[in-house]
């Protein structure tokens, strides 16, 4: 629940505190962005500047780095393969879970591997249709699961069943504790299930520096389309990173 001061708090304890609202960043040059790594080499998303948008549809274009986002759904076997896929190819991905898909395993997984892990709301209803109670609900509930699983609410939120968020889901979001919404730029088109060679074409078709790509653990065609896709990044010299990385400055 949210208390008094703007904090989600959960069991009593203030999880993450809520950003102020944010100043309007550029979305086509680079951001300054702080986002050093740790020790061991993963990045801090404590860093990251509290200057973030209410929404980010992609991060600065003067890098080598895409993301690639996964709608969390759908099964746990084709989910690990999915991962396993992107793994094989020294990659990382952001995984947007929906809170009723989530547990503890296939959190574990994600988090060990290095991957993001964030909010996609509790059960993937339509939110730009719900009330603002209903909404926050929807927020709030999915990002409790995330804390009782890895003691965090999560690196990001995307809002679902609509590509950008309101004003008011972002103020949500912001007060649950994700300092923005994330959008993408690069939609692979594989919810509708049009085939392998389509979903690549969707992907590398309009991927360029700081693309957002989205996409779904869910459906097998996407884990068809995986490594034409991934190939087709190398090639351009692209290389996919987390939404963290992404938006560290030095990546």
């Amino acid at each position: 629940m949210i208390d008094r001061r703007g904090f989600l708090t959960i069991g009593g304890v203030a999880a993450l505190s809520a950003c102020s609202p944010s100043a309007a960043l550029p979305k086509e040059d680079g951001w300054d962005i702080a986002g050093p790594q740790t020790a061991s080499g993963a990045w801090d998303r404590t860093a990251l500047s509290p200057l973030l948008p209410g929404e980010v549809t992609n991060g600065p274009r003067d890098r080598p780095l895409v993301a690639l986002t996964f709608h969390g759904a759908g099964t746990p076997a084709l989910a690990e393969k999915v991962l396993a896929a992107i793994e094989r190819e020294h990659a990382r991905a952001t995984v947007l879970a929906v809170g009723t898909w989530l547990d503890r395993a296939i959190a574990d997984r994600i988090v060990g591997a290095g991957h993001d892990l964030g909010n996609h709301t509790m059960h993937h209803l339509d939110i730009s249709a719900l009330s603002e109670d209903q909404a926050r609900r929807e927020i709030e509930e999915c990002a409790e699961r995330l804390h009782d699983l890895t003691g965090s609410v999560g690196s990001w939120f995307r809002q679902s069943a609509t590509q950008h968020a309101t004003p008011v889901i972002q103020d949500l979001a912001r007060r649950t504790g994700y300092r923005t919404c994330l959008s993408y730029d690069v939609d692979a088109g594989d919810n509708l299930n049009p085939g392998r060679g389509a979903i690549t074409s969707n992907v590398l078709d309009a991927v360029r520096p700081g693309s957002i790509v989205s996409m779904h653990l869910g459906h097998p065609q996407t884990l068809a389309a995986l490594p034409r896709i991934l190939d087709g990044l190398h090639q351009r010299d692209l290389r996919a990173v987390t939404v963290t990385e992404l938006l560290a400055r030095g990546g």
